[in-house]
């Protein structure tokens, strides 16, 4: 699991966070406007039939399947040979023994293979989730601002239902808290560092260096 998106969001929310929540949403959503217009002029300009990152990763695998021994084994089976690996990929299933066409959902080597001697187009074996098709789908409804609040449409039931404050709990002493708590897995283990040598990975007690601070030591210039 990654948090890349909340990531993003907490970059940019590091300045409005802290803002009315009418405000904030108003940021929120200018923001992510303006992120699916980008997103819609970016597919708008595709003219590949996947998207650039798929089409990038597949491209290379059409000169790689060359000289490839493929053989058909039924009407959807075939057995390609070559390389470090061989597959056994079912065209109609859309499988491949080595199993990296049924992660991905991207053809791979062997799938591209068989599809060349099988006579069918390997775009029609890619998921349609990668085409340009379903990038332009994802991005087509605009989000458009809610506008002044004195023109919201509210119903009367909204109006008038009486809203409690919330439960205001002992303010605690010190500096309220302005930075999140950090997610698993972003715990950076902190390196110990010698009080004597100014070194890590080792402690004052534990330090074999002659040099650094003398604190706690005799001096050794001093006359007996």
């Amino acid at each position: 699991m990654t948090t890349n998106m909340v990531e993003s969001l907490n970059s940019m929310l590091v300045n409005a966070r802290d803002f009315p929540y009418i405000a904030l949403l108003d940021v929120i959503q200018e923001k992510m406007s303006k992120w699916w217009n980008d997103r819609r002029i970016v597919a708008m300009a595709i003219t590949t039939p996947l998207t650039p990152s798929r089409e990038s990763e597949l491209r290379p695998r059409f000169a790689q399947s060359n000289g490839r021994h493929t053989s058909q084994l039924n009407p959807i089976t075939y057995h390609v040979k070559g390389g470090e690996l061989e597959g056994v990929v079912d065209i109609f299933n859309k499988t491949c023994t080595c199993k990296e066409f049924d992660i991905d959902k991207l053809p791979c080597v062997h799938v591209v293979a068989a599809a060349h001697h099988a006579q069918v187009s390997v775009y029609s074996l890619v998921s349609p989730y990668y085409t340009k098709e379903y990038y332009l789908l994802a991005y087509s409804e605009t989000i458009y601002p809610v506008g002044s609040q004195s023109q919201w449409d509210v119903p009367n039931e909204v109006v008038t239902r009486i809203v409690l404050p919330r439960e205001v709990k002992e303010k605690k002493r010190g500096r309220p808290k302005t930075s999140r708590f950090p997610s698993v897995g972003e715990f950076k283990k902190r390196k110990n560092r010698c009080g004597k040598c100014g070194a890590y990975e080792h402690y004052k007690k534990k330090c074999n260096s002659q040099t650094g601070s003398t604190e706690g030591n005799p001096p050794t210039n001093v006359p007996v």
